[in-house]
């Protein structure tokens, strides 16, 4: 049968922005701020203009200081670890992503520990307040300054963009906008889920489809009823969030927090196809690529080209 085309609405002209967004700050492993790099060096950007879109770059980062000032023990706030270099970062992040929706061109930033979404959010959403956000990842993301065991702010993007438990952030993340409804963000792929992650999505009525639902109804199903609860419309613009660890550590296993029993390499590549086919995506991030992390060479490049494919289906690329 025809297949419908990807489209993109909200962008005739094919115009997208690279936001590069090499950060660590959000936890505690080196060697992710590498990923923007690593994923230029082996054609992120080429790839994408094949596909017909003009591209530009931006690095809302450079010159910084954030490895270095990682190391300073002083940076925390109760027991949110670097709260300061993440607010600092994301902040930047944020103009960046921010000025390019304005500007009419599609974000793609590339990551970079997952933290940086509370940038690439609040800036997307700045200009589409109305949109709903697809976050893939193995892990939820939304534990709160209360909650948190680890500390580590990589795993609390969520709850700042909702205003979860807003009186326990941090003086430095007090500026992350409260754009996020709990009936705009759908989750795919989630397998490992803190206790108070589970209360959290529970108590807030928030759509999140697991492994087990994967398992259960098929990849297919688990999209259109992910899109369904965020875009009944089917007219909502989409931000797709999409960590790499999401994808089963087999395919991808130079990842900060792999899990196994992950999306397969084409389940994760189908998700991108998808949101691309409904015309609505206005912004993507792609993160969590660790180059440090890869036992060899063979890891370190599964998991780059993993990263430039999810791309490249989101911008269009389809196999017929």
């Amino acid at each position: 049968m025809p297949l419908e085309q990807p489209h993109y609405d909200h962008f005739p002209k094919k115009e997208a922005t690279i936001i590069l967004a090499p950060f660590s700050g959000g936890q505690g492993k080196s060697g992710v701020e590498d990923g923007p790099k690593y994923l230029l060096r082996a054609g992120i950007k080429e790839q994408i203009e094949q596909l017909g879109w003009s591209i530009s770059t931006s690095e809302p980062l450079k010159n910084s200081n954030f490895e270095e000032r990682k190391k300073d023990s002083s940076d925390v706030y109760e027991n949110c670890k670097r709260p300061k270099i993440v607010g600092e970062a994301c902040e930047q992040i944020y103009k960046s992503v921010k000025e390019a929706a304005f500007n009419n061109t599609l974000p793609i930033t590339l990551g970079g520990d997952h933290s940086i979404a509370m940038g690439t959010v609040a800036g997307t959403f700045a200009k589409y307040p109305d949109a709903g956000l697809l976050w893939i990842d193995a892990h939820a993301d939304i534990n709160t300054p209360l909650t948190t065991d680890s500390g580590n702010l990589h795993g609390c993007p969520v709850a700042f963009l909702m205003g979860l438990d807003s009186h326990s952030y941090p003086p430095e993340l007090q500026w992350v906008p409260k754009v996020l409804s709990s009936k705009k963000i759908a989750y795919i792929g989630l397998r490992d889920v803190d206790e108070g992650e589970k209360k959290i999505l529970k108590d807030n009525g928030i759509t999140a489809f697991s492994m087990y639902h994967i398992d259960r109804y098929g990849i297919n199903q688990v999209v259109e009823m992910a899109l369904k609860a965020i875009d009944p419309t089917g007219k909502c613009p989409i931000h797709l969030s999409y960590d790499v660890d999401a994808i089963d550590p087999l395919f991808v296993p130079a990842t900060g927090t792999p899990v196994r029993g992950g999306l397969t390499l084409r389940e994760g590549l189908f998700v991108a196809e998808r949101v691309a086919e409904t015309g609505q995506l206005i912004a993507l991030d792609v993160v969590e690529c660790n180059p440090s992390l890869g036992v060899n060479e063979t890891h370190v490049v599964d998991t780059i080209t993993a990263g430039c494919a999810v791309a490249r289906c989101a911008l269009g690329e389809t196999i017929l």
